[in-house]
């Protein structure tokens, strides 16, 4: 037997739209106005309503406050599954601000009595709500700003749809101006409200790893705290990364010979790196302090190393920030979060057993601090195929791997969506590395790229910008033949999965709520569809000087807004700039967009969070806030 769902009912007029509900069945409702029963009897229909409530086994009540709703509840009694307020208002002339005001008591009241998976449905007027949905659509400081206003009580907007009065059955909108008069709801729209998970500060963390055959153990950066130990591409994990993989190498195996490498590959790095801007790298330190415990000796543990998280190549202060010297060394005590897969397949090469005209596939995370930008990511999972071939047949060779790369990601693409998803090779050498995403331009500094492969979506009728998601290179090494050429290819599989299933952020690939993996059963590739619609964005400006002589390392600058936002700065930009012809002094004036992908994000966290990135600023950077 289903289990009998609980519905309350908030502001009542006439209880024309209680009425109507009580005839479903398995429904149990609450319904309640703010008025006395005696002032409630002169609406017209009223009467008539509560008594066919009460014969259905309704629960009627009057003088109810929407903003007190535990008090009127006992505590078995408050786990409701769904909560209507129809067409809230404060009464009379009453502007934006009260009721504004009103909505944001009734989603913290409401807080108390919804069960943890139910729903609050609030209707409005055409343009009150202040989203996109509302045609037209008022200027957003002349709506009741119901996004921003739900998250400061911690739900987001999950559903919104038209609020169709002439559909339910003896419905009469009632109480125009506080009187027993009817208004216009033409365009209405009911909102569907749910809750968020909450907002999440992570503690520090350290992880332990084997490296050089000893046990090493180090801080992992803040900002990858609830990313580095996820498992997506593990064998009991339903992720559309993993998916996306095991369908992708399927799809490859029927037209080149395929051997997985699912060796455990080692997370650090050691030493210099090749080519790449060591400010784009996630560094970790031996600390010689540090020695191992008698507790640690007994059990073995006399060779562990403790490592920690810095972000650049001098001593470490107490949070592991290092400052920015020019010239800096990185000596064989530094180790770095992997950036790529490719070290991998370059020793995939050397091995005796390595057989030509095989790809070997090797996937895994890897990490770069990065600009913030909707497609760059300071971690995702990369797909890196290496294979020899014979000398001369590169060019055709390329041409066919490319063409089996866009027939399957075609052919999976299709299954999902019907929009139109546009790839092409297109040869790096007609880019400059400033023009390239970050995945592309962070190859480029690893290693010379001769093409790029390039995904254009078309999802509203006109072209977004390509965006790079995988990178094919040759090179030559006389240890395996002179007779063979090496190729590389590396894919993004992060930003595939998010072309093919929709997924316009990134971050939401990372997301703890169930809602997203339960869109993406087993085996399968969907299009997807947000939980969080029109998250509120809230705009911060930070103005700073800098001392005469030194650069600002911007790169720095987005980790730290990352890191005290945990990312949720959407956007940072350069709106002024000058130097002080005195002291030659140079002040910067940055705006930072805030915004969540799945969370409610309410006006007082974010200017909490802007306090923070002030300070951090001023203490790593070497700034001066103004």
């Amino acid at each position: 037997m289903e289990p009998v769902r609980r519905v309350l009912l908030i502001g009542e007029g006439n209880f024309s739209f209680a009425a109507s509900l009580c005839e479903a069945e398995g429904t149990h409702v609450v319904a309640t106005c703010y008025e006395s029963e005696e002032e409630v009897s002169g609406c017209g229909g009223a009467e008539d309503n509560i008594q066919r409530l009460r014969e259905k086994g309704a629960e009627v009540m009057f003088s109810v406050d929407c903003t007190k709703l535990k008090d009127y509840f006992l505590p078995g009694k408050r786990e409701f599954d769904c909560i209507y307020f129809n067409f809230p208002h404060c009464g009379r002339k009453s502007g934006v601000v009260k009721n504004r005001e009103l909505l944001a008591h009734f989603f913290h009241s409401s807080a108390e009595v919804l069960s943890e998976e139910g729903e609050v449905h609030v209707a409005l007027c055409n343009g009150q709500g202040g989203t996109p949905a509302d045609q037209p659509r008022r200027e957003w400081h002349n709506s009741w700003q119901i996004v921003a206003v739900a998250a400061g009580a911690g739900f987001i907007l999950s559903n919104v749809h038209p609020f169709k009065a002439e559909t339910i059955h003896g419905y009469k909108c009632t109480g125009y101006r506080s009187q027993d008069k009817s208004f216009c709801v033409e365009g209405a729209l009911n909102h569907v409200f749910t809750r968020s998970m909450p907002l999440s500060y992570f503690k520090p963390m350290s992880c332990e790893i084997e490296l050089e055959n000893r046990k090493v153990s180090f801080q992992v950066p803040q900002v990858l705290v609830d990313k580095i130990n996820r498992g997506f591409l593990e064998p009991n994990s339903n992720h559309p990364v993993r998916t996306l993989k095991e369908k992708l190498t399927a799809e490859l195996s029927q037209a080149f010979p395929l051997q997985n490498i699912d060796s455990c590959l080692p997370l650090l790095h050691q030493g210099q790196l090749n080519g790449a801007c060591h400010s784009n790298v996630f560094w970790i330190i031996l600390n010689p302090e540090e020695t191992p415990s008698t507790e640690e000796m007994s059990n073995g543990l006399g060779n562990a190393v403790s490592l920690h998280h810095v972000d650049f190549c001098k001593d470490a202060d107490k949070n592991g920030w290092v400052d920015v010297q020019e010239g800096c060394h990185i000596s064989k005590q530094y180790y770095y979060l992997r950036p790529s897969l490719l070290p991998y397949a370059q020793a995939v090469i050397q091995r005796g057993a390595f057989l030509p005209e095989t790809f070997y596939v090797i996937s895994g995370l890897v990490f770069r601090k990065c600009f913030i930008t909707p497609y760059s990511m300071p971690v995702f999972h990369e797909m890196v195929f290496v294979s020899a071939i014979k000398r001369g047949t590169e060019k055709s060779y390329i041409q066919m791997l490319v063409n089996n790369i866009k027939t399957s990601i075609h052919s999976l693409h299709q299954t999902v969506s019907s929009f139109k998803l546009s790839i092409n090779l297109q040869e790096a050498m007609s880019f400059e590395t400033t023009e390239l995403n970050d995945f592309a331009a962070f190859e480029s500094q690893l290693s010379k790229i001769q093409y790029l492969i390039c995904v254009e979506a078309d999802t509203s009728g006109s072209h977004d910008k390509d965006s790079c998601v995988g990178v094919i290179r040759t090179a030559h090494y006389e240890l395996v033949s002179s007779e063979l050429v090496i190729v590389f290819a590396s894919l993004n599989l992060d930003l595939l999965v998010m072309l093919i299933c929709g997924i316009c952020d990134w971050r939401m690939l990372w997301t703890s709520d169930n809602r997203f993996l339960h869109q993406f059963p087993r085996g399968e590739l969907r299009l997807f569809k947000s939980f969080s619609l029109y998250p509120p964005s809230y705009v911060h400006d930070v103005s700073f000087w800098i001392p005469d002589g030194e650069q600002l390392d911007e790169v720095a600058f987005h980790t730290i807004a990352r890191q005290v936002s945990c990312e949720m700065v959407t956007s940072i930009q350069l709106i002024d700039s000058f130097q002080q012809s005195e002291t030659g002094r140079r002040s910067f004036c940055y705006r930072l967009t805030f915004q969540s992908c799945d969370k409610a994000l309410s006006r007082q966290v974010v200017a909490e969070m802007q306090l923070r990135f002030r300070k951090e600023i001023n203490q790593h950077l070497r700034v001066t806030v103004r």
